[in-house]
């Protein structure tokens, strides 16, 4: 059976796709921060993201507390872990081959999945807070996604006004720049590093907590989520923070308009395909990325 595509469906598919393209850049802007600053490969990156969506679950399931509240817990939260985390560990990799702090990253992934394991078990859980859908004529919007989309807007423009704006998000895009030069006007680098891995954190648990009112949760959720964050700042440019923008929104574009066009085993390589070939073309990112 051959199926018709109208101009309704291709409308509904990329504002879904605009719609996940928003928390695909706001968790992979984390990641970029941290590959950017201080050139460590976080693949922890996705049990954070787990974390923060964990914490909203408990929050909700203990005290009610509307989940998208629960961002005023999870992100100061989840700052001070990735604090602990970079204060702990990361810094003693930082100046190390990438391939150190990928493996410390990959014990650290490793160890809090089993850790949520042992604390929560393996079941699903879910936030059954918003349901249905805006309708706007032949066009649907999850309310969900919706909600999240805006969420993920103000947080990824505040944090990029944050960045360019403010003197700490200065001295953060300087140490990204050249840590040496940053050392000699003054800036406490080791701080930054700590302050950049919190805020990456942060944002990480932000995703999680939006994304739990609209997918089941469980300890190994974040795997996935890592590898896009990797994807979206490989098409965006290592290191560029606009491109992790870029490369969000060309991801959910990518893998909503495939699924119009692609069986769903097909649709799941989609991904991978979009990194090989990005690789392959320009591996500095459609918006060049810092030079390794």
């Amino acid at each position: 059976m051959n199926l018709v595509i109208t101009p309704a469906m291709i409308g509904q598919v990329v504002i879904s796709g605009l719609l996940a393209g928003s928390l695909y850049a706001m968790v992979a802007l984390g990641l970029g921060l941290i590959f950017g600053v201080m050139r460590v490969l976080n693949v922890a990156h996705g049990p954070i993201l787990m974390l923060g969506a964990y914490t909203t679950f408990w929050l909700f399931h203990w005290f009610e507390l509307n989940p998208y509240l629960s961002l005023l817990v999870s992100m100061p939260l989840l700052f001070v872990v990735g604090v602990v985390i970079q204060g702990t560990l990361v810094r003693r990799v930082v100046d190390a081959p990438e391939l150190s702090s990928l493996l410390l990253m990959f014990g650290v992934s490793i160890a809090l999945v089993n850790l949520v394991q042992l604390g929560f078990t393996s079941d699903l859980r879910s936030v059954e807070y918003l349901t249905g859908s805006f309708l706007l004529g032949p066009v649907a919007f999850s309310k969900s996604r919706v909600i999240a989309f805006a969420f993920a807007l103000v947080i990824t423009v505040g944090a990029f006004l944050f960045l360019q704006k403010t003197r700490l998000g200065k001295a953060i895009r300087a140490v990204s720049q050249s840590r040496e030069v940053a050392q000699v006007c003054g800036i406490n680098v080791q701080q930054i590093h700590m302050i950049a891995f919190g805020v990456a954190c942060a944002l990480a648990a932000a995703g999680g907590s939006l994304i739990s009112v609209m997918v089941a949760i469980q300890p190994e959720m974040g795997q996935v989520w890592t590898f896009k964050s990797f994807l979206v700042i490989v098409l965006g440019g290592a290191g560029n923070y606009p491109g992790a923008l870029l490369g969000g929104l060309l991801l959910g574009l990518v893998e909503q308009l495939s699924s119009l066009f692609l069986t769903t085993q097909v649709n799941e390589a989609v991904a991978y395909i979009l990194l090989v070939l990005v690789l392959l073309v320009r591996p500095t990112g459609l918006l060049k990325g810092r030079a390794s």
